[in-house]
C-alpha cells in the first residue's frame, strides 16, 4: 500500500481553500485516492469494502474526465480511502472538506468521526483522538447521493441519465478540496465582517472555540497597503466578540472613494487577527474585509449610496472535463477575468455555490456576484427542511465576501410549481425570503427570480424573446408599469402573484438572450440547446450587438443578466466556448455589452438572409428549432418539460 506525502502550502500559496481565514500552513489531501462504487447498497463501514475498483484524482467527480473515471451512470453510492504520513503539529487536526454531494460518513483509522449532509457547503471533524502512534493516518468516506431523489438541492444535475434541455451531468462525492491543518487548545473558529458605510465602521465577529480561559483577547489590525487603519485589541465574553470597527472618516469624498470597494476599484482591507492568553499567543489568522454598502433606494440598486446599473451575466460555473470543480485555481481567476473583459460588472451564479476560491478572486479584482441557491423539484416537507438548513450554512460561509450583493433563494418556481394555487408554496417561498434577510439584513433579496414574485427586493423577469423591438416596446417608455405587471407573461408566467403587486422596487431584465451558436464542425452541432440560434458566427455578433443596446437603453430596467457565460454542454447559448474560447472578439462583446453598439434602423442589423417571421434561417426548422414564439413554452421551465 502506497503512503502519499502531503503537500505543505506556505501563506502566500494562492490557492488556500478557506481565504477569509487563513493559517499560515495547511496540508492538501487532495490527489490520489482509493475509489469504489457500492450500488447494491451493501457497505455500511470500511471494513466491508472487499474492493477498491478505481484511483480516483480529489477533487474531482467521479463523472468528470479529470477524476480519472469519468462514469456518468447512476452511482448511489461511492467509497474513498486515502492514508496519508500523520502532518507534525500539536494541539488539535481538524479535517476539512469543501463539499461532498450529497451525504458523507467520515472515518480516521476505522473510527467513525462523524456525517454531513448537503452537497454545497463546507464542513470539518476534529480528528485528533482518532490518530494512533503509527506516523500515517487512514481516511476512509462514504458519499450517498441518490441521483433520482428531486427532493434534494440539486442545481443543474440532472435525474435523468443523459443531460436533457437545460440540466447537465451529476456531480457525485467529493468535489472540493479536502485538507487539514492543526489548531491549538483554543482557537478561532469564525470570522464575520459586515461594513456600515453610513457611519464608516467596519461590524466584527469572532468566535472562539475550545478551552474558555479567562483571559482572552483578540487583536485586530486593519490595513490598506502601508496604512494602518485600526490595530486595537478586545475581550471576549462567552468565547465571542462582537464590535463595530470605528475608522478614520476622511469626510471628503475623493479621500473616502480610496477607501471604498468597487468594480472599478476593487480596494479590500487586510487583516491580521491574533488570538491571546495574556502574554501568550493561541491563535494567528490572516483575513479581509471591504468598505461598502448595498442597498434599494426607490427603484434602483446602489452600491456605495450612489445608482448602479447592474451588467451581469449568467454563469453556470461548469467545465467540460471537471463538472462543477474548477481545473485549478487559475481557471477561476480567468473566468473573472473574463467577465469584466466581456464588459460585465458582475456574475449571476446560476444553480450553483461556487468555490470560495472563485469569490476570493472576485473580491481580488473586482466583480459583483449574486449568489443562487440550487434548487430542488419537488416540494416536500424533507425538501423544505434540507433547503433551510443548507442555505443557511451557505449564508453563513459567504456572508463576508464583498464581491456577494445579492442572494437568490428561488429561479422560476423551482421546487414550488404550484406557487399560484398553493398556499404552503408561497409560504415556503416567503419563509425563505424572510430567513435570508434575518440572516443577513445587509443585501437585497430576490424572492423568486424570473416571475411570479412574492416578497422580493428587486422584480427580477426573466424573457427570451430574441426580438429586440419587441422587447423595446414591452418595456420601453410608452409602456405602463400597471399594464405590464396586469398583461405581460413572459414564459407564460404572471410576473407578480396576487396580493403582492410592484411596489415601486429595481426591475432587472435578469435572464434573456440564450443565443445559441456551435461551430459547423461540432460533431454535435445539431444536438445543441438554446432559445435561439445563430447559423454563423457573424449573426450572433449582430444578434447579440442588437439585443444589448436595446435593452441598456430601456428606463425602467435598473439592470440586467444575459445568459450565458459560457456553453456548457448541450446548451450552447454562451458567448464563449466551453473552453471559454470567445465566439467572436471580446472587445466587440464589451462594447455591446455597454450598448455601444451599431445603431438600430429598424431590422436592418439582422441579416437579410433571416427569415424574420420565423426569425430563425430556414435550415433550422429542417433540424427542429421552433418559432421564437414557442421556444420558451416548449423547451424553457416554464413549459411542458419542467420536472
Amino acid at each position: 500500500m502506497n503512503v502519499l506525502k502531503l503537500k505543505k502550502y506556505a501563506l502566500r500559496d494562492s490557492a488556500y481553500p478557506r481565504p477569509q481565514l487563513v493559517r499560515s500552513h495547511w496540508h492538501s489531501l487532495d490527489g490520489l485516492w482509493r475509489f469504489a462504487y457500492d450500488d447494491q447498497n451493501q457497505w455500511t463501514q470500511p471494513s466491508d469494502v472487499d474492493s477498491w475498483n478505481y484511483d480516483i484524482e480529489v477533487p474531482f467527480a467521479p463523472e468528470s474526465t479529470l477524476s480519472g473515471i469519468s462514469d456518468t451512470g447512476f452511482h448511489p453510492n461511492c467509497w474513498y480511502e486515502r492514508e496519508f504520513e500523520t502532518p507534525i503539529g500539536e494541539g488539535h487536526l481538524l479535517l476539512h472538506f469543501g463539499a461532498v454531494d450529497y451525504h458523507a460518513k467520515v472515518w480516521v483509522n476505522d473510527q467513525y468521526v462523524g456525517e454531513h449532509e448537503g452537497g454545497h457547503t463546507p464542513f470539518k471533524f476534529d480528528i485528533t483522538s482518532a490518530l494512533n502512534e503509527s506516523k500515517t493516518t487512514k481516511v476512509t468516506v462514504w458519499a450517498q447521493d441518490d441521483p433520482l431523489d428531486l427532493a434534494k438541492p440539486r442545481g443543474k444535475q440532472d435525474w435523468q441519465l443523459e443531460p436533457h434541455s437545460i440540466w447537465y451531468p451529476r456531480t457525485s462525492g467529493i468535489w472540493q478540496t479536502v485538507w487539514l491543518e492543526w489548531v491549538g487548545e483554543t482557537y478561532l473558529d469564525c470570522l464575520r465582517w459586515t461594513p456600515h458605510f453610513e457611519r464608516w465602521e467596519i461590524g466584527f465577529e469572532a468566535f472562539v472555540v475550545g478551552q474558555q480561559l479567562n483571559n482572552l483577547q483578540v487583536k485586530v489590525e486593519l490595513t490598506v497597503g502601508e496604512t494602518v487603519l485600526v490595530n486595537d485589541s478586545y475581550t471576549l465574553l462567552n468565547g465571542e466578540i462582537h464590535r463595530r470597527i470605528a475608522l478614520s472618516d476622511p469626510g471628503i469624498d475623493d479621500y473616502r472613494n480610496e477607501l471604498l470597494w468597487s468594480p472599478e476599484k476593487p480596494t479590500l482591507i487586510q487583516a491580521d487577527i491574533q488570538l491571546w492568553d495574556g502574554h501568550e499567543l493561541l491563535d494567528h489568522v490572516k483575513s479581509y474585509t471591504a468598505m461598502r454598502t448595498v442597498e434599494i433606494q426607490r427603484d434602483r440598486f446602489t452600491l456605495n449610496g450612489r445608482p448602479y446599473y447592474l451588467r451581469l451575466v449568467l454563469d453556470q460555473g461548469y467545465w467540460p472535463e471537471s463538472l462543477m470543480t474548477a481545473p485549478n485555481d487559475e481557471a477561476l481567476r480567468r473566468d473573472v477575468e473574463l467577465v469584466k473583459a466581456m464588459g460585465f460588472n458582475g456574475v449571476r451564479k446560476h444553480q450553483k455555490i461556487e468555490d470560495p476560491r472563485y469569490l476570493y478572486w472576485a473580491d481580488v479584482l473586482g466583480l459583483l456576484v449574486w449568489e443562487e441557491m440550487p434548487s430542488a423539484y419537488r416540494f416536500t416537507p424533507k425538501a423544505v427542511k434540507r433547503m433551510a438548513q443548507e442555505w443557511t450554512e451557505i449564508i453563513e460561509r459567504d456572508l463576508s465576501h464583498p464581491c456577494i450583493v445579492a442572494w437568490v433563494p428561488f429561479n422560476e418556481s423551482w421546487g414550488v410549481p404550484n406557487l399560484i394555487q398553493t398556499e404552503a408554496h408561497r409560504n415556503y417561498v416567503l419563509a425563505m425570503y424572510h430567513l435570508t434577510k434575518t440572516l443577513d439584513p445587509t443585501r437585497p433579496v430576490i424572492g423568486n427570480d424570473g416571475w411570479e414574485s412574492t416578497d422580493t427586493d428587486i422584480l427580477a423577469i426573466h424573457d427570451y424573446d430574441n426580438e429586440p423591438l419587441r422587447l423595446a416596446r414591452r418595456y420601453g417608455s410608452e409602456m405602463k408599469l400597471s399594464d405590464l405587471f396586469k398583461r405581460e407573461r413572459p414564459g407564460g408566467r404572471v410576473l407578480t402573484l396576487d396580493n403582492f403587486p410592484h411596489n415601486g422596487q429595481p426591475i432587472m431584465l435578469t435572464e434573456f438572450g440564450g443565443i445559441a451558436y456551435s461551430r459547423p464542425q461540432d460533431p454535435q452541432a445539431d444536438k445543441i440547446w438554446g432559445y435561439t440560434r445563430s447559423w454563423q458566427v457573424t449573426e450572433l455578433e449582430k444578434r447579440y450587438t442588437a439585443l444589448l443596446q436595446v435593452v441598456n437603453c430601456i428606463e425602467i430596467f435598473s439592470g440586467f443578466c444575459y445568459t450565458q457565460f459560457s456553453d456548457t454542454f448541450q446548451e450552447a447559448n454562451g458567448l464563449l466556448y466551453a473552453d471559454r474560447t470567445p465566439k467572436f472578439d471580446l472587445s466587440q462583446i464589451a462594447n455591446a455589452t455597454l450598448g455601444r453598439g451599431c445603431p438600430i434602423k429598424g431590422d436592418a442589423t439582422l441579416s437579410a438572409s433571416w427569415s424574420l417571421e420565423e426569425d430563425v434561417q430556414p435550415k433550422a426548422t429542417e433540424t427542429g428549432w421552433p418559432s421564437p414564439n414557442l421556444v420558451q413554452s416548449a423547451t424553457h421551465c416554464g413549459g411542458t418539460h419542467c420536472p
